[in-house]
């Protein structure tokens, strides 16, 4: 893209050294205007903002000084040259002092006045790369809803906006809790797909017999019940993202039919003959281990790979407690905001217990409880749960090769107490035991309980 000219307001109350500056800059290849006066000058600025001021001191009844004051109060990032009369020192220390970019002793060269522009226009550059970089920064210090400046988190962010502007196939991997579905939607926030559709898929909440259908479409009549045509999520999200949550749920013949559209771009729909090219961005999660998954057949290797082009990890929340602080204050906020009630003071003994507990439930266990906080105001009650709060189970490592007598028993027990607490409500026990309702059926089965 071709870089405008540097647009140059020159403030000289001698016409015909007014002409003359302005002429000679102009055949410089800058963009020029003049004003005689500090007044004229400063309606000028702000009916079309330059780059640049060059200004003598003396002009008349206000003087060039003057004239900084108000640009350095208004437009502090405006460049500032002042031409000092007769040469006088003081003159340019008080200049410099009150914020010029640099100043010329009268009289001066044609060459001096271009090296000076020059010199502040490189200065010019500088600022706006630096405001870019300083904006850049904090946006990756807390990137479109994540919160957080643990190096750990730094880490993410860093990874995030490396691969936004890409369309490269990610995995993002970590506990339940921790953010992923965020992190997927940073990475289509600040993409080029950011206008078109973000669809997110929980893998693990399609019925297997249903999960062909949903993610790639259906003709009419290709099934018993399909009355009409059926888009698939995949083909909805032409041109955007989809976001496959709990990938490691994934039917293992709806994971070959996902392979091949990432090898080749193309769908088909249940009953039709021919392909459908799409255009998609593929973004995955899980919580899983899935080379784990690999070694035991429940993957596919060759779709771990196709996924895997870059993997995110979120952290877990005891990871970086340094963040917790920061979290509450952005929970608080965006709480008290929603409901519309004045956000409530947590004590500095309870903040003490929220940075020492380990938040086994990670961001959305902190996000939930100070939901509540603000929705009731009673921090007895949040103090009273973390403090009696065991130590969690972590469920997810059932499938870990410790299966003696001892611990199929202890895991037999956990499902029976779940399924007991919830009146038999596979759904709500699933979620009490931190499992996916397809690994939870997976394990009823396996104990006969079902």
């Amino acid at each position: 893209m071709k870089q405008q000219p540097l647009k140059i307001l020159v403030v000289e109350d001698e016409p015909d050294q007014r002409s003359l500056i302005t002429k000679m800059l102009s055949a410089n290849g800058y963009q020029t205007s003049s004003a005689e006066s500090v007044e004229e000058a400063i309606v000028m600025i702000k009916s079309d903002i330059p780059d640049l001021v060059f200004s003598d001191w003396k002009l008349g009844q206000l003087s060039g000084m003057d004239l900084l004051t108000y640009v350095r109060r208004e437009h502090p990032d405006m460049g500032f040259i002042i031409a000092t009369a007769y040469g006088t020192i003081t003159h340019a220390v008080d200049a410099m002092q009150a914020g010029a970019d640099d100043y010329l002793a009268k009289p001066y060269q044609r060459q001096s006045l271009l090296l000076a522009i020059d010199k502040v226009a490189k200065s010019l550059v500088l600022k706006k790369q630096n405001r870019r970089l300083a904006s850049e920064l904090s946006q990756q210090q807390e990137l479109v809803g994540l919160v957080g400046k643990a190096p750990c988190m730094q880490k993410v962010y860093t990874r995030v906006q490396r691969v936004s502007a890409t369309d490269a196939t990610v995995l993002i991997g970590g506990e339940s809790g921790t953010g992923k579905e965020l992190a997927a939607r940073a990475l289509y926030q600040l993409s080029q797909r950011k206008h078109k559709p973000f669809i997110a898929i929980n893998c693990g909440a399609i019925p297997e017999s249903l999960a062909e259908a949903e993610l790639f479409g259906a003709e009419k009549g290709a099934f018993t019940g399909a009355t009409a045509l059926k888009i698939g999520k995949l083909e909805a999200a032409d041109g955007g993202t989809v976001f496959l949550d709990e990938i490691g749920e994934l039917p293992l013949l709806q994971q070959t039919n996902l392979l091949r559209f990432l090898q080749e771009g193309v769908i088909s729909r249940l009953g039709q003959n021919g392909e459908i090219k799409l255009d998609v961005r593929v973004i995955a999660a899980t919580h899983r281990d899935l080379q784990q998954e690999v070694k035991e057949g429940r993957f596919r290797e060759d779709l771990y790979y196709r996924l895997n082009v870059v993997p995110i990890h979120m952290p877990p929340l005891r990871e970086r407690q340094e963040d917790i602080g920061r979290l509450v204050e952005h929970f608080l906020t965006l709480n008290s905001s929603q409901y519309k009630m004045d956000a409530p003071k947590l004590s500095a003994a309870t903040m003490k217990q929220l940075l020492d507990y380990s938040w086994p439930g990670n961001v959305r266990e902190l996000a939930n409880r100070i939901e509540r906080f603000v929705l009731l105001g009673d921090e007895e009650e949040m103090v009273e749960e973390l403090s009696r709060q065991p130590k969690p189970i972590n469920t997810s490592q059932f499938s870990l090769p410790e299966t003696g007598i001892e611990w199929e028993t202890f895991e037999k027990d956990c499902l029976e107490q779940a399924m007991n607490r919830h009146q038999g409500n596979r759904t709500k026990a699933a979620k009490f035991l931190g499992l996916s309702y397809k690994a939870f059926l997976y394990r009823l089965e396996k104990y006969h309980l079902v």
